[in-house]
This record gives structure tokens, C-alpha cells and sequence, in this order.
């Protein structure tokens, strides 16, 4: 078969939409469409763009395969991709949710003023980063027993909520209510399991951080305020996963996969895409498993949560309150009902760094929500905006869905052969942005050069109709793993 540029076969459905027809190739099942602007299309690779196509390939596949604007090429699947496959003969693929499960962002919001904060800024930032262990294997001082790890990957937030890790509110303000009732401890391997006993509560590595955040821009202010944001006000985001748990289990799984995929007559273009039918032993093993590391990872951000309030509380006194906006989920499969050619079909659909957009009333919203819309948060890279966004009726095309932050253009090898952490630092304290870190070499890594920029992703996504915007967030403090 001649290779053919995936880039110059798509199809341009409408100013920031592209579509690739399945006589492309032809063992593609659906088409595939891409959420872009022509200038994101150039920057994107075309390996992520062929892994886009390979997953129209797996079985059960209905409507297309999507990719948002911040796609880059993962394991298997495209980072940015999302599937939806018809239950019960569809599959269930690890690398189509990744391997840090139900990565996800929380964002905390304050009573304070900018103004008021500036003089606390440096002790937060100081405060915070000793409260919350941040870089890779980094963990906390107190180990948690087996026992207690299943009850966590078992009960997610609510679990710990009943155990005086926070508020009830804090349930209904998480996607899923901050727990999947299909997790099983007994699926998630041992190994798995110790790699997480003194990691809740702590930050990791790579993309994950946690920022002191100013409101610098509101775009639509009924929303804003419905939501409880203001101008000028301080907020915190947490960008964290599932930890070495989530990444063992997704290993675990593949290895366990990846050799009998075929048994199920099932042929892929990539053995990366390992995927067995959802309603096989070896699926249903994955999806409780794979509950139970989204659970971990909801604990995990309540539990930083938590710390970050304790940190709060010491600097500014035992009144000042931070409150949970909401808690969304990047990485992530889920079986949820949606209108197929006028028929409401059971599917399971992959989220793989897409976040779910809920629009007003969805059955699955918090009463608080009901009448906005889900609230959508998107991180930046680092030093750079994050966003505030609400769900919409429009993202069905989407099977609601929309982009998860700014989506990487270079490795990080590549990141760190064209700037060194230092620099990066440097360049943030010039913007007045304070940077607490475990190690300047994770800082190159993600320094903002290697990403695509993230007004541009949002704005595509705000003008694709998939989510509106609601507020623009700017770091004045970033707390970064390794």
C-alpha cells in the first residue's frame, strides 16, 4: 500500500473542522475528523494523525474517531483522540485510555483579591510545595496499608469525604461524582497497588502541577458568576493522575492483552492499539481495574486538595476557605448513552487527554450545574493561561467532548536540547511567576516552547462550538513535580 500524508487527505468540512473519508485506507471502519485551525493542522505530526487513523479500525466503532486540537502522538491511540464503540460487541483498549488513568484537573477558588494575596504569595507557594510531595516516585511519609488502598480504589472521593478529607459538596462537584461503582480492588495487580501506598495526596511528574492562579479575563459573565468566579480573584488549580498505580495497571493490562487480542478475531494496524471485546473476561477485568485507578486518581486530587487547604489555612488564618469549582477527568473510558442516527445507543467511550462537556441539563450534572452547562477546565503549559470553560449542546458532534490543554509539538528530549530548566525559570520570574520545583530538568521538559499554544486550542474549541469560554486563569505561582 503506497504511504499516503494523512495531513494532505483531510478533507476541510468548515473553518475549524477536517474530516478524512474511509476510502483512505481500507481497513478503516468510520471516518476520522480533526478540531483544528489550518495553522494547528501544520503543527501537528503526522504520526499522531495516522494513529487518529488506526483507531477507526477497531471493532465496534460507530460515527468516526475525533481528535481535538491538542493532539500529539501517544501509545497507540493519539493523545487529544477520543472513540466511542457500540456496547456489547465493542472493545475496550488500554493505550485508548493511557497510562496515567483519569489524569484530570480540580480548581479551587478563593474569596481573595489578587491584591490581597500578593503579600502571602512566596509563603503559599513555599507552604504548599512542603504540604504536597511532587516528582517522579516521590511519595509521602505515610504509607498506606493494602487494605486501605482498596477501600480508595473502591470509594474514591466519597470514601475519603466520609472520612474528614473534605466536604459533601466536594462529591457532587467531581465528574462521575468522584467514584466509578464498577471498580474492583481485586483486579488491580499488587504491584500496582504498592507502588501507591505513599502516594496519595502528592503531585507526580511530567505535565502535573499545581498553580496559584489569578481570574484575568471573564468572557461570559452570567456564567462567571453562576460558577463563583470574579476578576482579579485567586484560585488553585491541581493537575495531577493516578501515579505509579495508574501506569502499572495500564502496563499490566496491555501485557495481558496484547498476546490474545487475536483470539477474539480481532486484527489491528498497531499492536499499540491491544483491545478485547468490552464484554469479554479480559475486558471486564481492564474496565473494573481501570475504575478503580480513575477512583485513585479523584482520591489523589481530593487528597492534595486537603493538603493544599491545611497550607492555605496557615498562611492566611483558620477562615480562609477554599472551595471546590469542579473536578474533570482527561484519560479516561466510560459507558455512557448517546443518539446514533436517532437511536440512543450504550457505548463506551474512550477519552484518551480529552475532557468530557456536558451541556445544561444533562442527566449526569449536579444541581448546581443543571442550568449552566458542565464546567470545563483546561490547564496551559507551564507559566502559560489556563482556561475555564462550560459544556454545550453542540459537543454532541463530539459525543461531548472537547480538548484537554495545549497538546505537545516537540519531545521532551527535543524540549530539553532547546532550553534548559534554568532558562525556563528564569524567563517565568521575569513574568513575576514564582516557581517551586523538585528538579530543573522536569522543568525543561515542559517549558512552554514544546507545547502548542494554548489560547489558539481554545479558541478553536469556544468557536467549533464544543465548549464556550468563561474565564482566562494566569499563574502567579507554580508548584511543579520533577
Amino acid at each position: 500500500m503506497p504511504h499516503m500524508s494523512v495531513k494532505k487527505s483531510l478533507k476541510k468540512l468548515s473553518e475549524y473542522l477536517w474530516e478524512l473519508s474511509p476510502d483512505f485506507r481500507s481497513d478503516m471502519k468510520v471516518p476520522c475528523r480533526v478540531y483544528a485551525s489550518e495553522k494547528i493542522i501544520r503543527e501537528t505530526e503526522e504520526e499522531a494523525l495516522t494513529q487518529l487513523v488506526n483507531t477507526t479500525t477497531m471493532p465496534g466503532v460507530v460515527k468516526y474517531t475525533l481528535a481535538m486540537p491538542d493532539i500529539h502522538s501517544g501509545y497507540g491511540p493519539p493523545i487529544g483522540g477520543v472513540g466511542a464503540m457500540k456496547l456489547p460487541e465493542g472493545v475496550i483498549s488500554p493505550g485508548f485510555v493511557g497510562y496515567d488513568g483519569n489524569c484530570g484537573c480540580r480548581i479551587l477558588l478563593s474569596e481573595y483579591q489578587q491584591t490581597q494575596i500578593a503579600p502571602y504569595l512566596e509563603r503559599l507557594a513555599e507552604e504548599i510545595a512542603r504540604e504536597v510531595p511532587s516528582g517522579l516516585g516521590r511519595g509521602r511519609s505515610l504509607k498506606l496499608s493494602l487494605e486501605q488502598i482498596d477501600r480508595v480504589l473502591e470509594g474514591g472521593v466519597p470514601y475519603l469525604v466520609q472520612k474528614g478529607y473534605g466536604e459533601n459538596e466536594d462529591i457532587e462537584r467531581c465528574e462521575h461524582k468522584g467514584k466509578m461503582e464498577t471498580a474492583n480492588a481485586s483486579c488491580v495487580s499488587l504491584q500496582a497497588k504498592n507502588r501507591a501506598r505513599d502516594q496519595l495526596g502528592t503531585l507526580g511528574s511530567g505535565n502535573h502541577f499545581l498553580e496559584i492562579q489569578k481570574v484575568a479575563a471573564i468572557y461570559n459573565q452570567k456564567i462567571a458568576q453562576q460558577f463563583g468566579l470574579f476578576e482579579n480573584q485567586i484560585v488553585v488549580m491541581i493537575h495531577s493522575g493516578s501515579r505509579g498505580l495508574g501506569h502499572q495497571n495500564c502496563t499490566d493490562y496491555l501485557r495481558l492483552i496484547m498476546p490474545i487480542y487475536g483470539k477474539y478475531g480481532i486484527k489491528l494496524p498497531d499492536k499499540e492499539l491491544a483491545c478485547v471485546p468490552f464484554d469479554s473476561p479480559e475486558g471486564q477485568r481492564f474496565f473494573q481495574a481501570m475504575s478503580g485507578a480513575c477512583n485513585f486518581a479523584w482520591a489523589n486530587r481530593q487528597m492534595i486538595a486537603y493538603y493544599v487547604k491545611k497550607a492555605w489555612q496557615k498562611i492566611l488564618g483558620p477562615n480562609a476557605c477554599l472551595r471546590l469549582l469542579y473536578d474533570v477527568s482527561h484519560n479516561i473510558a466510560k459507558i455512557e448513552e448517546h443518539i446514533i442516527e436517532g437511536k440512543q445507543l450504550k457505548l463506551i467511550v474512550h477519552r484518551k487527554g480529552a475532557t468530557r462537556a456536558f451541556p445544561p441539563y444533562h442527566p449526569e450534572l449536579p444541581a448546581v450545574y443543571q442550568e449552566t452547562g458542565q464546567p470545563v477546565l483546561i490547564p496551559g503549559s507551564m507559566g502559560t493561561a489556563s482556561y475555564v470553560l462550560v459544556g454545550t449542546e453542540q459537543a454532541k458532534e463530539t459525543f461531548y467532548s472537547t480538548a484537554h490543554g495545549a497538546g505537545r509539538t516537540m519531545s521532551r528530549h527535543q524540549a530539553m536540547r532547546q532550553t534548559s530548566g534554568e532558562q525556563v525559570v528564569k524567563s517565568l520570574k521575569q513574568k513575576g511567576i514564582i516557581v517551586k520545583c523538585q528538579s530543573l530538568k522536569g522543568i525543561a521538559e515542559e517549558a512552554p516552547l514544546a507545547y502548542k499554544n494554548i489560547d489558539e486550542v481554545v479558541q478553536v474549541v469556544h468557536n467549533a462550538g464544543l465548549s464556550r469560554k468563561v474565564a482566562q486563569l494566569l499563574p502567579l505561582a507554580v508548584i511543579k513535580g520533577e
